[in-house]
């Protein structure tokens, strides 16, 4: 069995295991002595694949801790709804978890339009739970403060800056920028024209796509045309794909960047290796690949314990990482915990060592880190440092 077909195998069987976790007719009965954690994310649709990978680095760690005797002997069941990266989707799914009182906290969320109308309906502060490790770096989420949202990845403004310092370095001024025309999109578009108006310097072109399609013609013909030496992408995996793979084959040759929400794997499978070889990306947790932290051979461990024909992914360890946050707080919230006592509990990880990772929050912090590097995909298809 190759490579590929490994993975679709472990694509098919994950997505049976997440049908049991999601399928809530089938779910257990709560016992007395079980946490639930509340995961909204995107199990199909444009998204799918990444929100599986979303659901697979929690899992793995709940199941690891769950092994252990849990947290105070208390299980944690992670339970998860799939909105389909659909707002409408992600609010309703959120009141229904939130209407459970077992459900003590939040996890993993995707989608910057999503949680933005969260915030917007007030759906987060009428149920007063925390959400720890949205998968976003919207700046909305961000500025100005909430007190719900425990951020463990960088912000966009802070992705797109480390983007634009690496181009303007290499003496690319010419930049356009290919977005999402949501509040993910425009909120990486906005960091963009920041990073260059703080060097002088104007994007030449920005040209959008609908939210949830892959039409990216327009953009593509736009772009070309506008001959520039970088495009910055702010795009999810299927329309970050075809346009890389629309641009290559119709000649454009800037240096393409894509911001960390896309999924290599699935770039290279959908764009194939010629197209994608060369793409930057910006990561926010460091690389996963290599076992030189403490946190990434646990990662690496857990990942082969308990999803063995899954591989190393930077989605799946960005939320391993938020997995271990959200636990020590449930650790540090007492045997009985309640969602005020997890939010207070959040704010006391002022200077938490997760394994080789210090993240800080407080009562007046919510923003856990700001680490950007840039990784290259290279001709074995596999992300270079």
């Amino acid at each position: 069995m190759n490579r590929m077909d490994k993975v679709k195998t472990w694509s098919r069987r994950a997505a049976a295991a997440l049908a049991v976790l999601w399928g809530g007719a089938t779910a257990p009965l709560l016992h007395a002595a079980e946490i639930v954690v509340g995961q909204v994310a995107p199990l199909t649709g444009v998204l799918a694949s990444t929100g599986a990978q979303m659901v697979l680095g929690g899992k793995i760690y709940f199941d690891w801790v769950n092994a252990q005797g849990g947290v105070h002997g208390a299980t944690i069941r992670q339970e998860v709804a799939d909105d389909a990266y659909k707002v409408a989707d992600t609010v309703k799914l959120t009141r229904e978890m939130l209407a459970k009182p077992e459900v003590v906290a939040l996890y993993g969320f995707a989608g910057t339009a999503n949680i933005t109308q969260l915030l917007a309906d007030g759906v987060l502060q009428e149920g007063g739970a925390a959400l720890v490790a949205p998968y976003t770096g919207g700046e909305s989420l961000r500025n100005p403060f909430n007190p719900w949202i425990f951020h463990v990845r960088a912000g966009y403004v802070d992705e797109t800056e480390h983007m634009v310092q690496q181009l303007t370095t290499l003496g690319m001024n010419r930049v356009a920028v290919m977005y999402q025309d949501d509040g993910f999109g425009r909120a990486g578009l906005a960091g963009v024209e920041a990073a260059l108006a703080k060097r002088n310097l104007k994007l030449v072109l920005a040209a959008g796509y609908e939210r949830n399609t892959d039409k990216v013609d327009e953009a593509v013909k736009a772009i070309k045309a506008a001959d520039v030496h970088a495009v910055i992408m702010i795009a999810v995996n299927k329309p970050a794909a075809a346009f890389i793979q629309r641009y290559r084959e119709q000649g454009g040759g800037a240096q393409l960047y894509n911001i960390s929400v896309v999924d290599p794997t699935e770039l290279v499978k959908l764009a194939g290796l010629k197209n994608a070889h060369g793409l930057g990306i910006s990561q926010v947790v460091p690389y996963p690949y290599r076992p030189q932290l403490p946190v990434v051979r646990e990662y690496q461990s857990l990942l082969k314990k308990y999803a063995p024909e899954a591989e190393v992914n930077y989605t799946s360890f960005e939320q391993f990482l938020g997995a271990k946050v959200l636990v020590e707080a449930l650790r540090r919230a007492g045997p009985a915990p309640t969602r005020a006592k997890v939010v207070k509990a959040l704010e006391s990880l002022q200077s938490f060592d997760l394994g080789g990772i210090t993240l800080g929050y407080s009562p007046t912090n919510r923003i856990g880190s700001r680490y950007v590097e840039v990784t290259v995909i290279g001709s074995n298809g596999r992300l270079m440092k």
